[in-house]
């Protein structure tokens, strides 16, 4: 059978086909496919599906919460309702929230190289964690494997001061990962118990500037909570979904986001003068684009990241044992719409000829034709969604 494809019959006149930016910034769309897939992710870790045993439900499981330390004071909402420390109580979108009170004495050098090795401290923070299992439960780390493993997914985050912080679900799993359940000594207290040991014991040495040597640890607020099925025991629900929703949103933002920062590289120091950021994130991005320069500091290709702030890890990262994976949920994706499709056209042949020509690229985002029409139909739209709890 022939078909033949004239994109001048397609709305708009053009074949779209996704960017996959998995920004909300940059792509609406695509950035929401993202999130959603993350979401099953997650919650095949914690509920089964998608290739996951659904015994995991049972498996000891916790929502930890790891924060950057301290690079100065900085405008604040208390939790206890006092006023920030410049005196004001400021309002939840007030712009001054997360910038420092003096801005020539916060740590702007420390802020951006905790950023750029914020995914070091967390594959070491790994490592440590599954020492403190071992230690627990009498093993050591090579007996361990033959009785539990650590499973974990985890999102970064920008706090509004624009240090990374991680989410990060963490699962206790017999030998074969998830597939197999974990011993009896296993227990969420266990595996809390280990995360708060690990995360006040792992650093990572990083470079020395001048006569100022580095060295990164996690903040002192650190947030581990059990992960049950129904409710948690202060009266605030923490369940599976609550939890999958909170990190899948997470997945789809950047340092534009929190900090009024940029969602694209920067090629050109210069164009900081030209851009509408806040003072604080233009400050960041220009210390990262300044250390970026020293050949010590190379490797860390501080200038390409500048705009993430120094950041340069994955978002979103998981062990190999945790869930599925989010291209195999692609794949699942286009196997079903192909699946359509066929059923759709119903060949009457076994054999078919795909023969693609004269394609041109028409650009990228919408014309202001099609840009006019989102923003209209986006109150009727944006209604839709995960619950979060």
């Amino acid at each position: 059978m022939l078909q033949h494809l004239d994109s001048s019959a397609l709305p708009a006149g053009q074949l779209l086909v996704r960017c996959n930016n998995r920004r909300t910034t940059r792509c609406a769309a695509c950035a929401e496919v993202y999130r959603r897939d993350t979401f099953q992710l997650i919650t095949a870790g914690l509920r089964g599906g998608k290739g996951t045993p659904e015994h995991v439900a049972v498996h000891p499981r916790v929502f930890a919460t790891f924060t950057a330390p301290g690079f100065g004071p900085v405008h604040n909402r208390r939790t206890d309702g006092r006023a920030c420390r410049c005196g004001a109580h400021h309002d939840p979108d007030d712009d001054a929230l997360g910038t420092p009170l003096d801005p020539d004495t916060y740590d702007y050098e420390a802020a951006v190289l905790w950023n750029a090795h914020a995914g070091a401290l967390w594959r070491r923070f790994s490592i440590y964690l599954r020492r403190e299992v071992a230690k627990r439960a009498g093993l050591s780390q090579r007996r361990l494997r033959d009785h539990a493993r650590v499973s974990f997914a985890k999102v970064a985050e920008y706090q509004k001061r624009g240090a990374v912080h991680f989410h990060a679900v963490i699962r206790l799993d017999g030998p074969q990962g998830g597939d197999t359940p974990p011993p009896p000594w296993a227990t969420a207290e266990l595996l809390t118990d280990a995360i708060q040991a690990a995360a006040s014991k792992v650093r990572v040495d990083g470079p020395t500037l001048g006569d100022r040597a580095h060295t990164f640890a996690f903040g002192r607020q650190l947030d581990v909570r059990t992960i049950r099925s129904r409710d948690f025991s202060d009266g605030q629900e923490l369940t599976e979904r609550a939890v999958a929703a909170y990190i899948a949103k997470y997945a789809t933002k950047g340092a534009e986001t929190a900090t009024g920062a940029l969602d694209r590289p920067l090629k050109f120091a210069a164009e900081l003068a030209q851009l509408d950021i806040s003072d604080h994130a233009r400050r960041l991005i220009r210390t990262a684009w300044t250390l970026g320069a020293r050949k010590d500091l190379e490797h860390l290709r501080l200038r390409a990241w500048a705009h993430m702030l120094g950041f340069r890890g994955h978002f979103s990262t998981k062990s190999r044992r945790y869930s599925t994976t989010l291209g195999a949920l692609r794949d699942a994706r286009a196997e079903w719409r192909r699946a359509q499709v066929a059923a759709a056209n119903s060949p009457a042949t076994t054999e078919t000829t795909h023969v693609l020509a004269h394609w041109v690229f028409a650009g990228t985002g919408l014309s202001a034709a099609e840009t006019w029409l989102a923003a209209s139909l986006e109150p009727a739209l944006g209604t839709e969604g995960e619950p979060t709890a």
